[in-house]
């Protein structure tokens, strides 16, 4: 009989093992370290929701752009009143982030929103528009003409305006796709061999 235990004795400590490893592990799952794994794995957020939302964003910009058109006349089908708060850049911080999903944090991603409002990159649809389920009448070809009737110049400081404000800590940064001047060393036109470089091979 002792035989037959001495026998079973070692197939008992992996199992033993085991054990103690499932015991820790629910020791571990119960104490604070687990939830805060969790909580670090799970509950992470953009540092950018966390200090501004988009919704304060449109009042910063005519604050610091106060002849920016702001095409709030429409009226709004809930009250029959005017939607003051309902303005040009209101609606083209949600298309941009809500409608398109661009992040708004770079120049480029604006420019690309503009260039939709000037027909020269994708198509706004009416039905998807801000303010098309909210307005009387869709604000979205207003909202075309005001942005064609603004000047490059202004176009420009719009959008530098509206990524200070989103990123506040990085002013001035370009997006990493932006078009910047090109360095000299990587010019694309052939430059002669440099002398010495077969003595390298050796």
């Amino acid at each position: 009989m002792s035989k037959n235990l001495s026998f079973i004795q070692p197939l008992l400590k992996p199992w033993q093992t085991l054990t103690a490893l499932m015991v820790v592990g629910v020791i571990v799952l119960s104490s604070g370290a687990g939830k805060s794994i969790q909580t670090n794995l799970f509950s992470i957020q953009p540092a950018m929701a966390q200090r501004i939302t988009p919704g304060d964003v449109w009042q910063q910009v005519y604050q610091q752009l106060p002849n920016l058109p702001r095409e709030n006349k429409y009226i709004s089908k809930e009250n029959g009143k005017v939607a003051e708060n309902n303005t040009l850049v209101n609606r083209l911080i949600k298309y941009h982030i809500y409608t398109k999903g661009r992040a708004p944090i770079y120049r480029l991603d604006w420019k690309l929103t503009l260039a939709d409002y000037l027909g020269a990159n994708e198509i706004i649809y009416d039905t998807s528009y801000p303010g098309n389920d909210s307005l009387r009448e869709n604000p979205l070809e207003g909202d075309r003409k005001a942005i064609s009737g603004l000047t490059r110049s202004q176009r420009d400081a719009l959008v530098q305006v509206l990524v200070n404000i989103f990123n506040p800590t990085s002013q001035n940064t370009l997006s990493p796709n932006s078009n910047t001047t090109a360095n000299p060393t990587t010019s694309t036109t052939p430059q002669p061999p440099q002398r010495g470089g077969a003595e390298l091979l050796k």
